[in-house]
């Protein structure tokens, strides 16, 4: 399990106040993409889930071991909505990593009542810097 789930604001507010924490988004490729990502200086894209298949990533933590990270490095998982964000972060966790988070809102947040997401919870409705390409 890994350190506990923390908000989008608060994911931010980390990323502000301490230099070496990492903001690790999981999502994949083609929702980097087209919905956009936080516009933050130490953000990693790396995929918790292959696309299109969208089986686990088994190299993932290698990857991040790769990265030469501290194992007591903060990391904060974000994903779409905080569930595959979650699966990183405890799988970062049973791997050593001593501070990995969940952004439990995730990027785009729940749907809203026609189906939507970015405007129920997550890092866009929370009004936090964001890109799209």
């Amino acid at each position: 399990m890994h350190q506990g789930d923390i908000s989008p604001a608060e994911a931010y507010q980390r990323l502000q106040n301490n230099p070496a924490a990492v903001l690790i988004d999981v999502r994949t490729q083609p929702e980097w993409v087209f919905v956009g990502v936080p516009a933050v200086e130490r953000l990693i894209r790396l995929s918790w889930q292959v696309f299109p298949s969208m089986q686990v990533n088994g190299s993932f933590v290698t990857e991040v071991e790769q990265m030469g990270l501290p194992k007591d490095t903060e990391i904060l998982c974000i994903c779409r909505s905080g569930a595959r964000s979650a699966s990183a972060a405890s799988a970062l966790t049973q791997a050593g990593y001593s501070n990995a988070w969940n952004v439990a809102e995730g990027f785009e947040g729940d749907k809203d009542g026609s189906g939507h997401r970015g405007k129920l919870g997550g890092w866009k409705a929370a009004g936090l810097p964001w890109v799209q390409s």
